[in-house]
């Protein structure tokens, strides 16, 4: 497990239209060397000469996922912690391994994970990680920014963009972003197109296309991301 924290802010179309082409095809009847009648087909575009089309191959179509979970229920015992630094509560401990479960459930386990770095964050992938192996399998990056953006209106989808595309790599398919509301669910229906709520401890499971990160944010837009499900502590997969 590679962990690393970064505290700096961080620092992204074509359009190809192709007309089809009608083909007539004109069957005629030919003699063979032995007298024999054959029938072959001659192709002709209507309007030109026979001439030869080079179809474009066809490209394989890359699938990125992104979970956005929102960290698990924090404690307010004690109300002289400053709130960067407001633990778990007991009932967040108890969610945080319900969603890890349920995500390995259904197939979504992260290769890369970029969280915020506040300790109910820190706190709620701790746990995921000591129920789930594959957890501790990804690569892990805390980011200080997360935990600012999240408080600014309109800001938090393009930020978690750009992380996404400076930390991930082509071969990276699956991320999760860590951090709290209202950003994360603001983010989440922004990408989607959808009306996202995000209380503690739930995920946003969204899907998009490219052959990189970058690709799939620009293709998709905002709006374009494939809403495939939310996950939560109490509800069945």
């Amino acid at each position: 497990m590679n962990v690393v924290v970064a505290s700096s802010p961080l620092q992204v179309p074509y359009c190809c239209c192709t007309k089809s082409l009608s083909k007539k095809r004109n069957p005629k009847c030919v003699a063979s060397a032995s007298g024999a009648t054959c029938l072959v087909i001659d192709d002709t575009i209507q309007g030109q000469a026979s001439t030869s089309i080079e179809t474009p191959k066809t490209q394989s179509v890359t699938a990125r996922r992104l979970i956005l979970l929102r960290h698990a229920k924090s404690s307010w015992e004690n109300r002289s912690i400053r709130d960067h630094d407001r633990p778990l509560s007991r009932a967040g401990q108890l969610d945080a391994i319900k969603v890890s479960q349920k995500l390995l459930q259904l197939g979504w386990i992260p290769e890369l994970i970029l969280s915020s770095d506040a300790l109910r964050t820190r706190e709620t992938l701790k746990i995921m990680q000591e129920q789930v192996q594959a957890f501790l399998e990804a690569e892990i990056h805390f980011i200080s920014s997360f935990y600012s953006v999240a408080a600014m209106d309109g800001q938090t989808a393009e930020h978690l963009k750009q992380a996404i595309c400076k930390y991930s790599r082509d071969g990276i398919l699956t991320v999760m972003c860590m951090g709290h509301n209202r950003g994360w669910e603001e983010a989440a229906s922004m990408l989607s197109g959808v009306s996202v709520e995000l209380k503690t401890c739930n995920a946003a499971l969204l899907e998009a296309t490219g052959k990189s990160w970058e690709e799939a944010f620009s293709l998709a837009g905002p709006g374009g991301w494939k809403l495939q499900g939310l996950v939560k502590p109490d509800t069945a997969v």
